[in-house]
C-alpha cells in the first residue's frame, strides 16, 4: 500500500510536552472530516501524549513510525 500523501504536515520536532499536544489537537481543529495530518515529533512523550489525544477525541491513526531520530504519525479526521 502506497504512502498516504498528508494534508497537511505539522513539525514538532525539537518541541517538548506539553507544545507537540497542544498544536496537534489545534492542527486537528483546523482541518477537515476526511483529511490526514501528519506529525513529526522528537519528544519521548508526544508518542502517548498524541495517541491519548486521537482516541480521546475519535479521530484515527493510520500510520505509525519510529525513525531513528522522530516519529512520524499520520491521523485522519474521522468527525
Amino acid at each position: 500500500m502506497p504512502d498516504l500523501e498528508p494534508d497537511k504536515t505539522l513539525d514538532c520536532i525539537g518541541l517538548f510536552c506539553p507544545e507537540p499536544l497542544f498544536q496537534t489537537r489545534e492542527q486537528m481543529d483546523s482541518i477537515k472530516v476526511g483529511e490526514v495530518l501528519e506529525v513529526l515529533a522528537d519528544d519521548p512523550a508526544a508518542e502517548e501524549d498524541i495517541k491519548r489525544l486521537v482516541k480521546r477525541t475519535g479521530q484515527k491513526i493510520i500510520k505509525f513510525e519510529k525513525k531513528e531520530n522522530h516519529i512520524r504519525f499520520l491521523i485522519k479526521k474521522l468527525q
